[in-house]
């Protein structure tokens, strides 16, 4: 363990302050903070000290939605819980929150113990887990209590994907009937599958086969009416709910009339929906397939509704929704057939610096950029001020950033164990310089000095905005 480190002469930037100050870390939490230059700033000393002199110093990410390792469509994410975590940190992102699987037949304690077994010992920064919810009987229901208990507060379900993940209305009922008892988060795949099914079919007998059409048939308007109807489920319940990878300006829609009526309902978006499009899906040469992800990339007008939605905070969190395949082998499942390619793109890496270049670009402010992207996902599912800020107390997960630094994106240069980037060739200004997890370095000066098995495990408290 080091001693104590000294973070000099940077800006740091929170959800509510930008100070230039001076960090003191101890015993891998934050000690103090002290305004650079004054008598307490001067009083500081430690072993390490580290110039952040014209960087920004910000809290580590806190990436609330991630796939790793999960199994779908027949073959299984490329990034494993060491791949995955160590690009995360690359990315500045300390801290994930998974999704266990619960399969259709088995408990949720069996699902949970078996993301447990792949996480254990392999993570470069810490995680937590949600519980994906397959199967709503009266023990799951039972289940649920218990987990709330230990720290898995958030339970997911899907109105997409029958015969997988799907929950019909009733069974989405009842879970939501019991959050709004033990104080779970139900966290809602928002999109009408038996709908799309239809339309897939038809698709498909028409001929039309290609990537670009997984997005013609899961329309905007199936997001929005399964949003909606999440809504009034919740509201009937009496529960709190959480819209995931909102994509659709009538999806936005939806969230805002429920906030603007006073109901808990937030709503998430992701990177993907605000940097790529449809033109994305229809690239030639099965290139789009690399881009199918659910919801699915939207046209691109509906990205200047999602960017709204975050400055009026109808949209609250941007998460990875990290689920990364193969172009080669994995992707190529659905030559011939949309609905054979597996869902997913890998993201994790890159969302702190996207969002910087959102900045850069003047969708946001920076004190924005860490509320969506640090401090409302730790509180949102339990981890604030441990998580998400720097503050005394907090954990010394602390990211030295350089906002002038520039960067073009590549599958040739990023962490994530994939064969492409999303966002091949796009310049960025700003990048992760040096990370701190609980105080130790798991990226200095752009070396990885982490390793498997630093981070750990973080059970949760429930959400912080229904307190």
């Amino acid at each position: 363990m080091v001693g104590r480190t000294l973070i000099r002469g940077g800006l740091v930037i929170t959800a509510s302050d930008e100070i230039h100050a001076d960090v003191l870390i101890e015993d891998g939490r934050i000690a103090a903070l002290a305004a650079t230059g004054t008598p307490a700033a001067e009083a500081f000393t430690a072993e390490r000290t580290i110039d952040a002199a014209g960087k920004y110093v910000i809290p580590g990410g806190v990436d609330a939605h991630t796939h790793m390792e999960l199994p779908f469509g027949g073959t299984f994410a490329s990034d494993t819980f060491e791949t995955g975590t160590r690009a995360a940190a690359w990315g500045g992102t300390t801290t994930i929150v998974d999704f266990a699987v619960q399969s259709v037949g088995h408990s949720l304690r069996e699902g949970l113990d078996a993301w447990h077994a792949k996480a254990e010992g392999n993570c470069a920064v810490d995680y937590g887990f949600h519980m994906i919810v397959s199967d709503v009987n009266q023990e799951t229901l039972k289940e649920m209590d218990l987990l709330v208990e230990e720290g898995v507060t958030s339970f997911k379900q899907f109105m997409a994907y029958p015969g997988v993940f799907y929950s019909d209305d009733g069974q989405i009922l009842r879970a939501m009937q019991r959050s709004a008892e033990n104080g779970g988060l139900i966290m809602m795949h928002a999109e009408n599958g038996i709908a799309i099914d239809v339309l897939v079919e038809q698709a498909l007998a028409r001929g039309e086969t290609d990537p670009r059409y997984h997005g013609e048939v899961r329309k905007a308007l199936l997001e929005a009416e399964a949003t909606h109807r999440a809504i009034k489920l919740a509201q009937v319940a009496g529960a709190p709910l959480y819209v995931v990878h909102v994509s659709a300006m009538e999806a936005v829609a939806e969230l805002a009339r429920a906030r603007d009526e006073g109901l808990p309902v937030f709503g998430e978006t992701c990177p993907q929906y605000l940097f790529l499009s449809t033109d994305n899906l229809a690239e030639p040469d099965f290139e789009g397939s690399k881009y199918v992800c659910s919801t699915p990339l939207r046209p691109r007008e509906h990205q200047a509704k999602l960017w709204q939605g975050l400055r009026t905070n109808d949209l609250q969190v941007v998460s990875t929704d990290h689920c990364p395949f193969c172009f080669v082998g994995q992707k190529e499942l659905g030559r011939g057939d949309f609905s054979k390619i597996p869902n997913g793109l890998p993201g994790v890496e890159n969302r702190m610096d996207l969002l910087h270049q959102a900045v850069v670009d003047g969708h946001l402010t920076r004190r924005r950029w860490i509320e969506i992207a640090c401090a409302t996902p730790a509180r949102m599912f339990g981890m604030y001020p441990k998580k998400g800020t720097i503050t005394p107390g907090a954990d010394a997960d602390v990211v030295i950033y350089d906002p002038h630094a520039e960067q073009v994106v590549s599958a040739e240069t990023h962490h994530m164990n994939v064969d492409y980037s999303a966002y091949e060739g796009k310049r960025l200004t700003g990048r992760v310089e040096t990370v701190l997890s609980r105080g130790v370095p798991v990226i200095t000066e752009r070396e990885y000095t982490g390793h498997a098995g630093h981070g750990v495990y973080t059970p949760r408290s429930t959400c912080q905005y229904l307190n």
